[in-house]
């Protein structure tokens, strides 16, 4: 086996070098039954040519040699051969025996060329000799892929026809000898080559699957440790938001309650504790919604300069509060894009570099390269050394943070440019340099102007939405409150109460179906279905809701309320087309679903249904903070 295995790759491991052997072996084999039979034919071609040249006398030893031509090449094709399924420990004996069969079909060919000198005739001679000597050439390049075959067929016959040849004498005779010596040296020199050749690229080869291999093997646990983090970050932001829920419904209870009392201060200082601490956890939801692909992109024009005036309302006063200097550079410029996304994009940059720039500015310019428009975040901060450039979109990296100080937020504010990057397929590049700055390029599709009332629009969009004060829905009949967990039933059930709707807060699903089938449910029907997505023992709110409208009243509006951040079941939510709120919920935030589900005109009852159209009163795609 070692003779078929060249040193050039000492480090080559036995495993290997069998999977080389078997190709080698392979490719022999497949060869197999044609170089037989065609030896078979150039031997009776042979024969008859002998058979009617040579003397009487002699006839009888051309017909015993065809006889044990005959043989050894009904033995050479009728014994077992090699298969594919054979195993792989196996392959050397297979090599070995096929070696064998190669230097015994060679050897019979030896008595033929002696019987051909006997016709002492130089044209005979000659042409026979180059006819032999292209035959043999030919069946030992079969044999380059096993060495020791392509020695054991070469050798032989070719020798056989030298000694012959150099045994009858005569300058012609002994020239036709050299000839074939020197051919025989050459021949078997250029099959150590291309065996060697072949042994290299066959290694490569071996050695790149296996690469490939671990490659996958490396993609498929990486892919495992990123389902794994999501899992996890779904489950502890649910965990999380639950108790956040209880405490932002309490809150807003005992808000409402010290509306003209002295501790009103504290309380609202404890909700914009809970908001902030809300703000966070709605930044892990939005890498959920962006990996759970329920974010879906609306491209249309947009005119950068009124985009960027929007961007400058939101951090002017930021900015300004460090000293920093911020200037949107008027372009001029329309591109494609989604207004909400980009928007959310380049708010992410900006945050970016106003958190770490000490002194100096943010410039944000857009410029036409191309059908391109490159908008681009530049500022005079801390910079990014290059070993980190590859670490700045990972989650929860930041730098110069080993403290983890919260004014810097979670370090999930690239992490979403970058899913918002691949979603919108605006490519963004980043140039830094450690104490000069940071440079983030994103590269937008151009369009030329359109009409000023698309514009206007946009800016309507991207306006932050009214605050009102929270107000009382104008319902029809009670609520049913479907939750599990006792705390927060008792919250949400004392915050509906405290702007006097009437609500029944049950645990599961057969506590609902007793509420929705007592008597008193048809002198005071049910006007609305608030449900937790995730209840106890694993229970799908979502369909629970639906079956209990389904069973009892189809036409009742469905709310759904969680905590869940776990991708497939925002799908699932999202395919359904019911709106759902994510916790922790505010009283305004509530409400407001409430009455626009309530609502009797078309419009607000379509909107309802989108499940889009409710979300935390924050935009559910929100800074880094």
């Amino acid at each position: 086996m070692n003779d078929d295995i060249t040193p050039q790759d000492p480090a080559a491991d036995t495993t290997l070098q069998m999977r080389v052997l078997r190709e080698h072996v392979a490719s022999v084999y497949a060869g197999h039954t044609m170089a037989i039979s065609a030896h078979f034919g150039f031997a009776i071609a042979i024969v008859l040519f002998c058979y009617l040249k040579i003397e009487p006398a002699l006839r009888p030893w051309v017909l015993a040699w065809f006889a044990l031509l005959i043989v050894a090449d009904s033995y050479a094709l009728l014994t077992s051969r090699w298969k594919p399924a054979t195993p792989l420990a196996d392959v050397p004996y297979w090599a070995r025996k096929y070696t064998w069969l190669a230097t015994l079909v060679s050897a019979t060919n030896v008595p033929a060329v002696f019987l051909l000198m006997v016709v002492d005739n130089p044209v005979v001679t000659t042409i026979a000799t180059v006819v032999i000597m292209g035959s043999w050439t030919r069946a030992v390049q079969a044999r380059w892929p096993l060495k020791a075959a392509m020695f054991g067929y070469g050798i032989p016959m070719m020798s056989g026809l030298i000694v012959a040849l150099a045994w009858h004498g005569g300058e012609l005779h002994w020239f036709l000898a050299a000839f074939c010596t020197v051919n025989l040296v050459l021949t078997l020199r250029a099959g150590v080559q291309q065996n060697g050749r072949l042994t290299e690229s066959l290694i490569l080869r071996f050695e790149n699957e296996s690469l490939a291999a671990r490659l996958k093997e490396q993609i498929a646990a990486t892919q495992r440790a990123s389902e794994e983090k999501t899992r996890f970050l779904a489950a502890a932001s649910h965990d999380l938001r639950q108790p956040l829920h209880a405490i932002a419904l309490f809150g807003a209870a005992m808000e409402n309650g010290l509306r003209d009392h002295t501790e009103r201060k504290n309380a609202e200082r404890l909700m914009r504790a809970v908001d902030t601490l809300g703000a966070s956890l709605d930044t892990m939801l939005d890498v959920s919604r962006l990996d759970a692909g329920v974010v879906t992109t609306e491209p249309k024009a947009i005119e950068l300069d009124t985009l960027f005036l929007a961007l400058n309302h939101t951090f002017f006063q930021r900015a300004g509060q460090k000293g920093l200097e911020l200037r949107m550079r008027a372009s001029g410029l329309w591109v494609r894009s989604d207004a909400q996304l980009l928007h959310r994009m380049l708010s992410n940059l900006i945050d970016n570099a106003v958190k770490y720039t000490r002194q100096g500015g943010v410039v944000v310019c857009a410029r036409t390269r191309g059908e391109d428009v490159w908008v681009e975040v530049r500022d005079t901060g801390i910079g990014i050394a290059p070993e980190q450039l590859g670490r700045i979109f990972e989650e929860f990296y930041q730098i110069d943070n080993p403290g983890r100080d919260r004014t810097h937020g979670l370090g999930i504010g690239l992490s979403i440019v970058k899913r918002l990057s691949r979603l919108l397929r605006h490519p963004v590049l980043v140039h830094s340099r450690p104490n000069r700055g940071t440079r983030f390029r994103v590269i937008v599709p151009k369009v030329e102007s359109t009409a000023v009332l698309a514009a206007d629009r946009m800016v309507e969009d991207l306006e932050p939405p009214t605050r009102h004060p929270p107000v009382a829905p104008n319902l029809r009949g009670r609520v049913l409150l479907i939750e599990d967990e006792a705390e927060i039933r008792v919250a949400m059930a004392e915050l509906l109460r405290a702007y006097a709707i009437d609500v029944l807060a049950v645990a599961d699903e057969m506590q609902a179906i007793d509420a929705l089938s007592a008597p008193q449910a048809q002198q005071r029907p049910f006007a609305m279905l608030l449900c937790d997505y995730r209840l106890a023992d694993g229970e799908d709110g979502l369909e629970v809701g639906l079956r209990l409208r389904e069973r009892f009243q189809p036409a009742t509006p469905l709310l759904l309320i969680t905590g869940e951040t776990s991708p497939d079941r925002l799908q699932r939510a999202r395919a359904s087309g019911v709106p759902m709120l994510f916790k922790p919920v505010s009283a305004a935030a509530l409400l407001r679903a409430m009455a626009d589900l309530a609502a009797d005109d078309a419009t607000a009852l379509a909107a309802a249904l989108n499940p889009g159209a409710f979300r935390h009163p924050r935009d559910p795609l929100l800074l880094d903070s």
